[in-house]
């Protein structure tokens, strides 16, 4: 499989993950959602953001990720 398949595969379980929580997620949280690992769950936060598809929104110490409408 390509790379850019396999980022496009996460991508799609992050951006699944995301959509069933219905709230903003750690990356921590997806990570455990979605099954990833953590580093291929921030891969994929990489596609979907380049996409335009996600938010990053920053509280306190954490960093929390939602989809965008």
């Amino acid at each position: 499989m390509r790379p850019e398949e396999v980022f496009g595969v996460n991508a799609g379980k992050v951006w699944k993950a995301l959509k069933d929580a219905g709230r903003p997620m750690t990356a921590k949280e997806i990570a455990g959602s979605s099954g990833l690992k953590i580093t291929d769950v921030y891969a994929a936060l990489g596609w979907l953001g380049r996409e335009g598809k996600i938010e990053i929104i920053r509280e306190k110490k954490k960093v929390l990720y939602r989809l965008l409408e």
